[in-house]
């Protein structure tokens, strides 16, 4: 019981991870794998798109997201200046389906136990 008092419950043990990140043991490097699969899935989803804007948009997006403990992800919420929200309407949906398309996803370890974590990664912007 003393255990459970000096236990961190907001730290993981095993980062959620893709297929190609499971081989690493070490913490950081499986997070950083885990992030940077993540922001180079959504910055190739944004090459392939046709965006059209009036003004230049340079930006620093906040993407707040779960992973569930089936390694499902759910967007709570994306951070965005007004004028790219202006200039580029449909931004939230553009990275809801970048990442609908994700890799198959193995959720993050606590304890030996599957368990839900929250994330916050930022993603550079800029459009001409």
């Amino acid at each position: 019981m003393e255990e459970l008092k000096t236990f961190n419950w907001n730290e993981v043990d095993r980062y959620p991870s893709f297929e190609n990140c499971t081989d690493s043991i070490d913490f950081q490097v499986s997070k950083m794998c885990f992030e940077q699969t993540i922001m180079t899935h959504i910055s190739e989803y944004f090459r392939v798109q046709d965006l059209v804007v009036t003004q230049k948009v340079s930006d620093t997006i906040k993407i707040n997201f779960l992973v569930s403990n089936k390694g499902i992800i759910h967007i709570s919420k994306i951070h965005s200046q007004e004028l790219t929200k202006l200039e580029i309407p449909n931004l939230d949906s553009i990275i809801g389906y970048s990442l609908k398309n994700l890799p198959p996803l193995y959720p993050a370890i606590k304890r030996s136990q599957q368990v839900q974590s929250a994330f916050e990664l930022p993603l550079i912007l800029v459009v001409n």
